[in-house]
């Protein structure tokens, strides 16, 4: 098993505002992660952003990386703004298209997909203001 996973992101729609307006980014994740998403003491200290969690070796419960650590990892991490129009009720706010892979998330069991090494997870925001 390697020590990170690389997974790359897309933003499209316009997350990508959300985003530092990059669309196209990647992270490393490690492959066991806290079993409640905690993304501030996780069992390593892998990111590709800097953050001000503790690395002290995490103790807790873990489970394999899953698209719902993403999801948090990227609420914690990458998101500069308005975190209410990524996420609501602990996933993916409605209106938000996820592809993993190029395949609806919906279609590889949404938040429980285990995360492999250079998955490409794709965010494309299908509400527009008129």
């Amino acid at each position: 098993m390697t020590d990170t996973l690389t997974i790359k992101l897309v933003f499209s729609g316009g997350l990508e505002l959300l985003f530092g307006n990059e669309r196209n980014q990647s992270v490393l994740i490690p492959p066991l992660v806290p079993s409640d998403n905690s993304t501030h003491s996780s069992p390593s200290s892998s990111s590709s952003t800097p953050s001000s969690h503790n690395d002290a070796p995490y103790t807790g419960e873990t489970k394999a990386a899953d698209l719902e650590y993403l999801i948090y990892h990227l609420r914690d991490h990458l998101l500069k703004e308005r975190p209410e129009l990524f996420m609501e009720n602990g996933t993916i706010r409605p209106g938000i298209l996820v592809l993993i892979n190029n395949t609806d998330w919906e279609l590889e069991g949404e938040g429980s997909y285990q995360l492999c090494n250079n998955d490409e997870i794709v965010f494309i925001s299908t509400l527009h203001g008129g």
